[in-house]
Parts: structure tokens; sequence; C-alpha cells
């Protein structure tokens, strides 16, 4: 078979859980290439040091809200997906609510920016500031419970040990993070490796909806909520 009758055949092989899971793919690279680029773009800009709020009231700061809009509409879009193909538990509807709630945060984290550094307190930089707290307390607790469903379905059970390192791993620095000061020489970084531990766990779970439904999409329609 020729390159391009295989790429064919993997067009037509598409249905609606591919388009759910395709989401999920791109939103983490879309915040990731944004926050790239705006970091770069910035002269002075230190990733390690300054937070990726902040890089709002760079001169690609409207690149770095995009981001945030991006993944927090292709999350929702995703967690259909999510929704669709798992045999859910009786926690599990929790979970997915907490993860709509997650990626809704984010939308808001682009919605209303972060306040510049040293000016005084706005509602909008007040909000963006409680919605960033709250959300990655959201999500190690949406993980999980999401976690004790894939443990009972085959096609997802590869992915429980990971679901529940990360959900372990996003509560001990969100712990880290409620008590860290924002001027600490190492803030961005610390940042990063929190957000990094979230957008890796929805990607790989996409990348796993979308196999099973180019695969095996009779399989995805027989999953059922419970």
């Amino acid at each position: 078979m020729s390159e391009d009758a295989r790429l064919l055949s993997i067009f037509r092989s598409f249905n609606i859980y591919s388009f759910l899971a395709l989401a999920g793919v791109v939103g983490p690279i879309a915040i990731i290439v944004a926050d790239l680029t705006a970091a770069i773009s910035q002269p002075g800009y230190n990733p390690i040091r300054d937070s990726m709020s902040s890089l709002v009231w760079s001169s690609m700061g409207w690149l770095q809200t995009i981001g945030f809009l991006t993944v927090g509409l292709l999350v929702e879009v995703f967690v259909a997906g999510l929704l669709l193909a798992i045999r859910g538990g009786r926690v599990f509807n929790f979970g997915i609510g907490l993860l709509i709630c997650f990626g809704f945060g984010l939308l808001l984290i682009g919605a209303f920016p972060t306040d510049p550094i040293g000016n005084q307190n706005t509602i909008g930089g007040t909000i963006h500031d409680t919605t960033a707290k709250i959300i990655f307390i959201i999500f190690p607790i949406a993980s999980l419970l999401i976690a004790l469903s894939l443990r009972k379905d085959s096609r997802w059970g590869g992915l429980f040990v990971h679901t529940v390192a990360t959900s372990g791993l996003a509560l001990a620095l969100v712990i880290g993070w409620l008590w860290l000061i924002e001027d600490l020489g190492w803030f961005g970084l610390y940042e990063r490796i929190l957000v990094a531990n979230t957008i890796i766990w929805v990607e790989i779970m996409a990348i796993r909806l979308l196999r099973l439904s180019l695969s095996a999409p009779e399989r995805l329609k027989k999953s059922k909520i419970l």
C-alpha cells in the first residue's frame, strides 16, 4: 500500500471519537507552542524565574491568551470523548464533571489576565489567580476518580498506574505551589512542571482514545456509563 493510500485509509477511519481525541492531542501542543513562542520573543524573560501568566504583558501576550483559551476549549471537547469511551464506575461521572470545570477554568485564565507584578490588584487579576489555584486543586481529584474506572476497563487499564502517579504528583505540586512565594527565583520552572504534569496526562489519554477510535471503534460504541 502506498503512503497516499495509507493516509487515505486512516482518514476514512476517522469517526466522532477520533475528532474528540484530536481535540485532546492538539490542546496541550497549543499551550506549549504559545508559551515557548511568547517566552522566546520577550527580551529579559526568564522561564525559570517568571510565571507563564506574566507573559500576557509581553509583546506576544495575545498569543499566550490564545493558548490558554485554545487549550481550555479543546479540553472541554476532549472530555466528551472520555465520557463516551470509558466504562465509568460510580464516581466516574463526578470526575468527568470536575475535568469539565478544569477546562472551563483554563478559559477563565485566558479571559482574565493576571495583574502585572507590583501593580494594584484588579478584579480580573484576582479571578485569574484564584481560578488557577482552584483548577489545579481540582485536577488531581478528577484524574484520581477517573483512574478508578480505568482499572476496570481492559482498553484503558494500561493507563491506570500512570493516572494515579499523575494525580499524586499533581497533588504534591499544588500543595507546594500554595505555599510558595511567587518571587522565588525558580517559580516559573515550578509552575511549568505543574502544568506539564497535567497536559502530558491529557495528551497520553487523547492518544490512547485516538488509537482506539481508529483500530476498534466498535468496541468504543459498546461502552456504557454506569
